[in-house]
């Protein structure tokens, strides 16, 4: 089913807030809300739902699901022709979102995203991802399998019933996450989560085109076009990104001199580290960790 996807940056990851059913005779419609703050998760469990967000008309069939904005205007459009019961689901996330025409988009705009999430969500490390959820979508049967769990627990106490309703809310994004990417998309992102998990345990070292081709047995111009498809860099200027990014956990984290800092991260000339991170941040190492790091 082709529809646009909302892209989510985590960590955190987008998190549950309350859930419960509801049910529309013949000529019912659904209530007109205005900014509700939270995302509305909508799953048809029998009959159809006509719905409306904003100036787009969405027809939801049953095993089917829809994902309202918390920014929207959502109201039912149409009255319903048939008995309808439906599960919601509202859940949040702190950090950064977009919506996304599709896939080539998403993947198009991930690094940017993920800047943009590390400011909001105070993160100062290289370890964010993406969540990739389609807005209106056909269920598959694990993802309904994991979405009838929340109602399976409503005899557990409070408290431990809102552990296990996360637990199965963050199993139910991973179905949805999953059960988007096609098989194309799919083989570029296991390849290129390749090259990052070994950047990722390596960047301290001397990593070459040439080591990466030998490591996972590629010729490094398709490793540069996969990297470039999922983050939109090759794996060369991702590795100066991640070294970068942990120089400043680095900097906030330890009093070890530049030069010292600088070469723990894999750059052998503390000038061309000076270079390449006031050109990404905008200040000095030295100006970055007086900006942002108590004295020690």
């Amino acid at each position: 089913m082709d529809s646009a996807i909302i892209h989510f940056i985590s960590p955190p990851i987008p998190y549950f807030v309350d859930c419960g059913y509801a049910y529309y005779g013949v000529g019912d419609t659904h209530v007109d809300r205005n900014c509700i703050n939270v995302f509305d998760l909508i799953v048809v469990r029998k009959g159809i739902l006509q719905i409306c967000e904003n100036d787009h008309i969405w027809e939801v069939n049953e095993g089917e699901g829809l994902i309202l904005l918390p920014n929207g205007h959502h109201f039912g459009s149409a009255p319903c022709t048939m008995d309808t019961e439906i599960i919601w689901i509202h859940f949040q996330t702190f950090g950064s979102w977009r919506m996304c025409r599709d896939m080539n988009e998403c993947l198009g705009n991930k690094l940017e995203l993920i800047e943009e999430h590390k400011k909001i969500a105070y993160l100062n490390h290289a370890d964010a991802c993406s969540i990739f959820i389609p807005k209106h979508m056909k269920l598959s049967t694990k993802a309904m399998e994991a979405i009838e769990t929340f109602f399976q627990q409503e005899n557990e106490p409070q408290s431990l019933r809102n552990w296990k309703r996360q637990a199965s809310f963050q199993l139910f994004l991973q179905h949805l996450d999953r059960d988007l990417v096609s098989p194309t998309n799919a083989t570029a992102i296991r390849l290129a989560e390749q090259i990052e998990l070994f950047i990722s345990q390596n960047y301290a070292s001397d990593i070459t085109n040439s080591v990466l081709q030998k490591q996972l047995n590629y010729h490094p111009n398709y490793l540069a076009k996969v990297m470039l498809k999922v983050y939109g860099i090759t794996p060369m200027t991702y590795l100066q990104y991640y070294r970068l990014e942990q120089s400043k956990r680095l900097l906030l984290q330890t009093s070890w001199s530049i030069a010292q800092i600088a070469d723990e991260v894999g750059f052998h000339h503390i000038s061309h580290y000076s270079t390449c991170f006031s050109k990404k941040e905008g200040l000095s190492p030295s100006g970055f960790r007086s900006k942002f790091a108590k004295e020690r």
